[in-house]
């Protein structure tokens, strides 16, 4: 279930080659994706 997770949150290509040098900014785009996936 953790594996199906990340596999789903590296969907995002934001995410999967992490565009944001910021720590913080990188957490955030996590956050918001990891509510998609629960979304959907």
């Amino acid at each position: 279930m953790i594996e199906r997770a990340f596999d789903r949150l590296k969907d995002f290509r934001r995410i999967a080659t992490r565009y944001d040098r910021l720590a913080g900014n990188y957490l955030a785009s996590v956050c918001l994706a990891a509510a998609l996936v629960w979304w959907t």
